[in-house]
């Protein structure tokens, strides 16, 4: 984007897995190369993924990997079952109590010195530092948050249909199980940290729209459409993306085994790979063997690929989505948002095996749109159901054209350049463009 008005310095805040802070990497990028200052806080163990890039870095409590390995979140994974993914809940909600305070103090910490702050949805509270210092704070969110009539709140099975006040009602219940739980914490910090007044009952979701924090969402309208009933300070941007480092070199393994046959299959499911990666491996590696499809399986942050592979499968650690995904046939992965992006904008069909949180949603938006098969819960994937989705993808021709159209349509979007664009007119006070 062109630069506009000041430099500023910029603070963004995010916490979680690597898919959500890559895409504040990638508007971090934008906002330098348009003139300002910007620092990047987060755990620690992505202070590399930051500082190579030349963005300033500060840590923030918590490590994003105890919280997916704990033993409640494995049990989640592996059975799929609502029990266990509300005692999951319950254990994350008591971690988050217990680190919360923690990370107040870090929001106050990182923000000093700022003209700007952006917050993940995790690290909403950080909007009441910016209260206190008088700057403006963005929310900049990777899933739509926001109430709306149109669909119901993500997490929710999206195959039910019960009408707009239904959806509403979903959308209220859920920020308000985000905020109950921490209400008193938080309004402890704004009065005795902050000098603020307490938030009311109802949090942050009791303003009306012209107290609304503008937010920009990191997603296509190509695929997530912009609600209607959505108000003037909510922008769908499109995706921000990190372009792979110039001077990254794949293995010489993995570029000898691109060399040796047609376009493998891309297997990989992120930091969502639970303890029982044996049995997982075994599936994809039976439903290959029906296929007689070769595969580059992805690691992530579990031990998916563990123990011997054929000779037509390939383990790795780890590749940048965007240089290894247009060069595979199709991509089977777990729907988190960031590896939902790179797989949309490859141009090859998806085959999508949700765990939980925002995952079913992706998955259910990527069939909607026509470029992969109805997804399958991890829960239900046995070798039959992976081997006729990896038959489906590779010889449907008319969803594998539709998967290169919205790649295409995709690739050509400038979503951080409209993110940056957007931040210039917030940070100057002219949101009159904010829907345009």
């Amino acid at each position: 984007g062109e630069r506009r008005g000041r430099a500023m310095r910029v603070t963004i805040i995010t916490a979680g897995s690597r898919g959500d802070v890559q895409p504040y990497v990638a508007l971090g990028m934008g906002l330098k190369r348009a003139g300002h200052k910007v620092a990047i806080a987060t755990h620690e163990t992505f202070r590399e993924g930051v500082t190579q890039y030349g963005l300033e870095f500060a840590p923030i409590s918590g490590d994003p990997r105890a919280i997916v390995a704990s033993p409640a979140s494995d049990r989640w994974l592996v059975s799929g079952r609502m029990r266990d993914m509300l005692s999951a809940g319950r254990e994350f909600a008591r971690g988050m109590r217990s680190l919360m305070d923690a990370l107040l103090a870090d929001y106050w910490r990182v923000s000093q010195g700022s003209d700007l702050v952006i917050f993940s949805a995790v690290a909403a509270p950080a909007w009441s530092v910016a209260e206190r210092l008088g700057i403006p704070a963005v929310g900049a969110f990777l899933q739509p948050l926001h109430r709306t009539r149109e669909f119901p709140a993500i997490g929710l099975p999206s195959g039910i249909r019960l009408g707009g006040r239904f959806n509403v009602a979903t959308h209220v219940i859920t920020q308000q199980l985000a905020w109950q739980p921490f209400r008193r914490q938080i309004n402890a910090w704004r009065r005795t940290t902050l000098g603020l007044a307490p938030m009311p009952m109802r949090g942050p979701y009791a303003r009306g729209p012209r107290q609304a924090i503008p937010t920009l969402y990191a997603f296509s309208p190509l695929v997530v459409r912009e609600p209607r009933d959505w108000g003037p300070s909510i922008r769908v941007t499109g995706y921000w993306i990190l372009e792979v480092d110039p001077a990254w070199r794949p293995s010489p393994e993995l570029e000898a085994f691109l060399a040796d046959g047609p376009p493998p299959i891309y297997v990989g499911f992120g930091s969502m790979t639970p303890s029982n990666a044996q049995r997982c491996t075994s599936i994809v590696l039976e439903a290959l063997r029906r296929t007689r499809q070769r595969a580059v399986l992805v690691r992530g942050w579990g031990r998916l690929g563990c123990g011997t592979l054929p000779d037509t499968v390939l383990a790795i650690d780890d590749a940048p989505h965007e240089w290894l995904l247009p060069r595979m046939a199709a991509v089977v992965h777990h729907g988190g948002s960031g590896t939902t992006a790179a797989a949309l904008r490859s141009g090859v069909p998806s085959i999508v095996v949700p765990m939980g949180f925002d995952q079913p949603y992706w998955a259910a938006r990527v069939a909607a749109l026509g470029a992969g098969p109805a997804a399958c819960h991890r829960r239900h994937l046995n070798a039959e159901w992976l081997a006729s989705a990896i038959q489906c993808a590779l010889s449907d021709q008319p969803m594998r054209a539709r998967a290169t159209e919205i790649g295409r349509q995709l690739r050509s979007e400038r979503g951080v350049d409209v993110a940056v664009a957007a931040l210039h007119e917030i940070a100057s006070g002219d949101r009159s463009n904010m829907t345009a």
